[in-house]
């Protein structure tokens, strides 16, 4: 008697490509784990894919423009391509520009981009495959995690449409968020980066609801959420790195401070500014309290000197006058924030913004942006030469090849270093088993505008 057997269908292939900030980057993530735990597999490539996925950012229009040339390789590459993220509002933009797109969907619209994918390349896997539950796909290396707290803003700004794209805020549960980083952690990760479009907002929606975690009440609330990040362990007692992204300087920010002194969250904070000048701010829908935060920077720093601020700044604002740009750049010496990025305001479809008076020339743009640039660096240089002579932490992100003389380097980050958007710390002849992920004591030998080298002392 002879027996039938039947073969397993090989897996369905979706491939990914992922654009714009790192909230986009755990929109991704989560579509990708959903769509594994329906039985498809991760393509690495546009040749192994049977369908390609394309987050687009559609925060700006030079982002737009990014994302229809990634739309564009994606369709010349594959052929098949899905596009969600934030552009996908202007579904009729994309599909003008590229009608051969299979389908379009929104910012955070999971379910949607799962269905399309079904349909468009429907899951091949029959009952007796993938029983065995399988951890969240991460598209950053093992050691750092970003932590999503929520979604939208409440912020009317002129120059932004997010609250368009994503909608009003809207808060995760403090213990959902604190269940997905204990699981971060004890899976790996060293360094929590705790991202939204408002973290000292997280909760208000909500009024702070309070949730039972470890047998204790915690209130969805930014402070909350930071002391109970900081009871975490990544061995020995050891607290992981925990970074706030995206705060905005509420009064209650003051008390995230002593956490910092207390060594349970990394003495480090993203705040975006925008400008300093008190008109410009008033013309771009932000609290224009410039100068109160200086007496704050300054308590700060008496509870937690090594704190460092991190900020971005537009110039070029319609109606920035040279007397405008002047007060920025001497409010910035004030406050020698320690690490700062600088954009030309560029108009977006649909902000309110577009439409105010004065738009400032091209030209000036740029000579305003050479200079505040300049400014920064300077400022950048001398706090990191400061550093030199000390011994600080510093977490491993790469660790090299061994050169001709059998010395091995690493490129890690000291806390006041995100991933990605600032500076490194370049060691030399490491020890051997020196590993990603490993937090270690640097002693800085020197530095630059941006960066810093040392030797591993521990």
């Amino acid at each position: 008697m002879s027996t039938t057997t039947t073969a397993i269908p090989d897996q369905k292939k979706v491939g990914m490509v992922s654009l714009g900030c790192p909230k986009a980057l755990v929109d991704s993530e989560r579509i990708l784990t959903r769509l594994r735990a329906d039985g498809y597999a991760m393509s690495p490539d546009y040749a192994g894919a049977d369908v390609v996925l394309v987050n687009t950012c559609g925060f700006l229009d030079s982002a737009k423009e990014e994302s229809l040339q990634a739309i564009g390789e994606a369709i010349a590459e594959n052929g098949r391509v899905i596009v969600t993220g934030c552009m996908g509002e202007e579904a009729d933009a994309i599909r003008a520009a590229h009608p051969q797109v299979l389908a379009v969907t929104g910012a955070h619209q999971y379910e949607q981009v799962v269905d399309a994918v079904h349909t468009h390349a429907p899951p091949s896997q029959g009952p007796y495959v993938d029983l065995i539950p399988q951890p969240d796909i991460k598209l950053t290396p093992r050691h750092y995690s970003y932590l999503k707290i929520s979604e939208g803003c409440n912020h009317s700004c002129a120059f932004c449409i997010i609250p368009d794209l994503r909608g009003k805020l809207a808060s995760r549960r403090i213990d959902a968020v604190l269940r997905e980083a204990e699981k971060l952690v004890e899976a790996g990760t060293k360094e929590l980066l705790v991202i939204s479009q408002d973290t000292s907002a997280y909760g208000v929606d909500t009024r702070h609801e309070e949730r039972l975690w470890k047998g204790n009440p915690v209130r969805a609330h930014m402070t909350d959420l930071a002391r109970e990040l900081g009871q975490l362990d990544i061995g020995g007692g050891t607290p992981p790195w925990v970074r706030l992204h995206y705060v905005y300087p509420y009064p209650h920010v003051d008390a995230v401070i002593p956490l910092m002194a207390e060594g349970l969250l990394t003495p480090y904070l993203d705040i975006p500014f925008q400008h300093a000048s008190p008109k410009v701010l008033r013309a771009m829908r932000r609290p224009a309290n410039e100068a109160k935060f200086l007496e704050r920077l300054k308590g700060w720093r008496e509870i937690c000197p090594e704190i460092a601020i991190r900020s971005s700044f537009v110039v070029g604002f319609p109606g920035e006058t040279e007397d405008d740009f002047k007060y920025l750049l001497d409010w910035l010496e004030e406050a020698q924030l320690d690490r700062v990025g600088a954009f030309r305001f560029e108009p977006v479809e649909g902000a309110r913004a577009n439409t105010l008076p004065d738009p400032v020339p091209e030209e000036i743009k740029e000579e305003r942006y050479a200079r505040v640039m300049e400014v920064t660096e300077r400022i950048s240089a001398a706090k990191l030469a400061a550093k030199v002579g000390r011994n600080i932490p510093v977490i491993i992100d790469e660790v090299g090849e061994p050169d001709e003389d059998g010395d091995v380097g690493a490129t890690g980050r000291s806390e006041a270093d995100a991933p990605e958007i600032d500076g490194a710390v370049y060691l030399r002849n490491v020890p051997q088993g020196l590993a990603q992920g490993d937090i270690v004591t640097v002693s800085i030998e020197d530095s630059d505008a941006h960066d810093l080298f040392g030797v591993v002392t521990e």
